[in-house]
């Protein structure tokens, strides 16, 4: 259970009624992206309230009329998903910069300039981010959040969120260690062993991956490879 100093109220408003539980925020966050926890481990109280802050507890026969049930699990994870919860300034601004930089690094990892085929360095976001005053929602996951964002950051540059094809070519000496690398960074859609030994493959990784993908296959063939992208 979270501390009733580190947990907050999220509210859900039925007709004339409203209905409030303490959790705690940051799992909550993790709750509507989708992860799996046990929600009720991070109340403060396992009830659900009609007014926190005095304590009074929500009616079972209000509970019933509007949600059908007076089961505590259900009714947080509706209030949670559904309703409205209020967080001091102090962790509104911790959890959109936290939201922020994970926006930013899904962004970098998959997008790329649609005209170039080459990835957008993260600075390059945050700065398109900030000049188009992008609003980040602490709650909004972050899958929803960057669709919306990449539509904002068109204006400004050229940026598309897709994935590339790219073949690759290893030759027999350095098979042990590139093989993995571009057999499992990203999805293998075509492989082929050629007599000398050699390996040819076609592997679709996320754009902004692609000078990671590079890097790693240089480093370990010494730069012994060959990497081309596809249309």
């Amino acid at each position: 259970m979270v501390s009733l100093d580190d947990a907050v109220i999220a509210r859900l408003k039925k007709g004339e009624d409203q209905f409030e539980i303490l959790v705690d925020p940051y799992a909550a966050a993790e709750f509507i992206e989708g992860k799996e926890i046990d929600i009720v481990q991070h109340l403060a109280v396992d009830a659900i309230f009609k007014d926190a802050k005095k304590g009074t507890h929500a009616s079972e026969e209000s509970l019933q009329k509007y949600f059908g049930t007076d089961d505590v699990i259900e009714i947080t994870k509706r209030i949670i998903l559904k309703g409205d919860i209020q967080l001091t300034t102090e962790q509104r601004n911790k959890m959109q910069k936290n939201k922020r930089n994970r926006i930013i690094e899904t962004i970098a990892r998959n997008a790329m300039d649609p005209k170039t085929k080459a990835p957008h360095p993260r600075q390059r976001i945050e700065l398109a981010m900030e000049q188009a005053g992008v609003h980040v929602d602490p709650f909004k996951p972050v899958r929803e959040q960057v669709k919306t964002i990449i539509e904002v950051l068109r204006p400004i540059i050229p940026i598309s969120i897709d994935q590339i094809r790219v073949s690759v070519k290893i030759s027999s000496e350095y098979i042990g260690k590139a093989y993995g690398i571009a057999r499992n960074y990203g999805s293998l859609e075509q492989e082929d062993w050629q007599s000398d030994g050699s390996w040819v493959g076609i592997v679709r990784i996320p754009a902004g991956m692609q000078n990671d993908f590079y890097d790693k296959l240089n480093d370990v063939t010494k730069g012994n490879v060959s990497t081309k992208i596809l249309k």
